[in-house]
């Protein structure tokens, strides 16, 4: 009988919760803040974070001059693009709409691999990039078959499960040389760079009309600490131990942490269509992720 290896599993679930519950610390936010300020923020903490670990950890790698550049656009990506693009999609939309649509990324790797690696994309892949659609329609549409008035957000969610499918050529070709710890770091204090023109010059009068609350700090210390910075650190080693295939199976999660937290915490409703649409959503990915599972194995 195969041992269990509850760390890992663990490591991989406690990931997948606190991406799950970042779109709820999100929401909270959004209620004080604008989009481009609550990034920011979140990674002058998790970039802060970061660094001292690193320093109390004695874990210290020189980049190379050469891989300025990867470490550059691979923060254009991600954090920029996809912060964008996410945050202003939980904007629009609902904590659990966002969830469900980031889910879909393992979805569309098989794409862009296919675009830059020349991997082959199998039929039940583009079955499942059909069936996590059908799902994602079925959350938006109404009664009389319309989309509701979220096509914004969604348009923005989808522009970050594009950016992230982007940042992942860049993170393939960085952890060849470096750990995710180093990656992730620099990553985050160069997009804390790149957001800190746009939250100057659209955001930065906002800033001071807000008045600091005991939720306000804590879902920034959550966010930045435990979504930005111990989720990346746990879902690196769940990838270390289990491999990617594997470990992309358990996002598959996130959207079902947030739908219920969302129902707990926001009090967002949990209806049947949204339930059938998340549903449909997770078994479009779980085609995708079981397909590249069993090539690994073959």
């Amino acid at each position: 009988m195969k041992k269990i290896n509850i760390p890992v599993h663990f490591y991989a679930l406690a990931a997948m919760l606190f991406w799950g519950m970042s779109f709820i610390w999100t929401t909270r936010l959004l209620a004080h803040f604008q989009p481009v300020t609550i990034i920011f923020i979140r990674l002058l903490i998790s970039s802060a974070f970061l660094f001292i670990l690193m320093v109390v950890s004695g874990h210290h790698e020189r980049i190379h001059r050469e891989d300025i550049w990867l470490f550059v656009g691979s923060a254009v990506f991600n954090p920029f693009l996809y912060f964008l693009g996410e945050n202003f999609g939980v904007k629009f939309t609902s904590a659990t709409v966002a969830s469900v649509i980031i889910a879909t990324i393992p979805v569309f790797s098989p794409v862009i691999a296919w675009f830059t690696f020349r991997e082959k994309i199998s039929r039940l892949n583009i079955f499942g990039i059909f069936v996590s659609f059908t799902g994602v329609a079925i959350m938006l549409g109404t009664r009389d078959l319309s989309l509701s008035g979220e096509g914004k957000g969604v348009l923005s969610l989808f522009g970050a499960v594009f950016s992230s499918l982007i940042f992942s050529v860049f993170l393939r070709k960085l952890t060849l040389r470096y750990s995710p710890l180093t990656i992730i770091a620099w990553q985050n204090i160069i997009g804390a760079l790149l957001f800190l023109p746009v939250f100057l010059i659209f955001e930065r009068n906002r800033l001071g009309t807000t008045h600091l609350t005991s939720d306000i700090v804590s879902s920034f210390l959550f966010l930045s600490i435990l979504a930005s910075s111990v989720a990346f650190v746990f879902f690196a080693r769940t990838v270390k131990e289990i491999g990617i295939s594997k470990a992309n199976i358990y996002s598959n999660l996130i959207p079902v942490f947030t739908a219920v937290f969302s129902y707990l915490l926001l009090s967002e409703p949990f209806t049947i269509q949204k339930i059938a649409g998340i549903t449909i959503v997770i078994g479009g990915v779980y085609l995708s992720e079981r397909n590249k599972a069993e090539r690994k194995t073959h």
